[in-house]
């Protein structure tokens, strides 16, 4: 396995076919991660076909890497085959809950990041998709997701046609909080973010996009609260719809 300190995104793949054997079988490594009360709650759409990533790929803002990719996963937080189960069995399911989404998101989440590790272990190049919550509904008509089945994590995969960009990392120090959390004083909150802001491209982000601190291109430009707010709005609405909020 490569060193994760050098891994990188890959947005561009070669037209080198993914068996269905390789496939299943990294899908079967990271069947074993770790899952709530080993309820196994996800589920993950495979999408080879050119019609079927054509077909998704609006729902992902157009990004080139959803149809030139070999493979497109889109990993779901699902309660509807555990809750199907416990009828079948006579047993009363509760878990039409945001609690039932949060411990069903949190099996997707590692589930999908156990793909990512097995797939690149295999010296396949892979990138993650963000915009799956932020077009959920339209992802879940797209794929005939039931209710209690939401998208919550979107993978392309395949044999790398770049070596990819390497990116910076916050130092260990900004995350790591020993006993407690650690209360941070201004000056010490923007000396973990220095590398970060001295970092070549983000330098480059700030200028294009005319301004002042990196922080701006993130809340100007690519996180603004108005664009949070109709996506969390959306997002909300949806998980009534799949009966998980109410």
């Amino acid at each position: 396995m490569k060193n994760q300190k050098e891994r990188r995104t890959i947005r561009r793949y070669s037209d080198r076919e993914v068996s269905e054997e390789m496939l299943n079988g990294i899908l079967e490594r990271a069947m074993r991660a770790p899952t709530c009360g080993n309820m196994q709650l996800y589920s993950v759409v495979v999408t080879r076909t050119e019609e079927g990533k054509k077909r998704l790929a609006p729902a992902h803002f157009n990004q080139p890497m959803v149809t030139s990719a070999p493979v497109v996963l889109t990993v779901c937080a699902d309660f509807n085959r555990f809750t199907r189960w416990c009828e079948l069995r006579s047993a009363n399911p509760g878990y039409d809950n945001f609690l039932s989404f949060m411990n069903a998101l949190a099996d997707a989440s590692i589930f999908a990041q156990q793909i990512v590790n097995e797939a690149e272990a295999e010296g396949l190049g892979t990138c993650y998709l963000g915009t799956v919550t932020y077009n959920a509904a339209q992802v879940a008509e797209i794929l005939d997701l039931p209710t209690l089945c939401v998208p919550v994590a979107c993978i392309t995969l395949g044999w790398p046609d770049e070596e990819g960009v390497p990116t910076e990392r916050l130092p260990l120090r900004a995350v790591v909080h020993e006993e407690k959390y650690r209360a941070d004083s201004d000056a010490q909150v923007l000396d973990l973010f220095k590398e970060k802001e001295e970092f070549e491209p983000n330098k480059g982000y700030v200028t294009e996009n005319g301004k002042e601190t990196l922080a701006q291109v993130f809340t100007d430009i690519r996180y603004p609260r108005a664009m949070n707010e109709d996506f969390s709005a959306k997002f909300i609405e949806y998980l009534r719809k799949a009966r998980f909020f109410k």
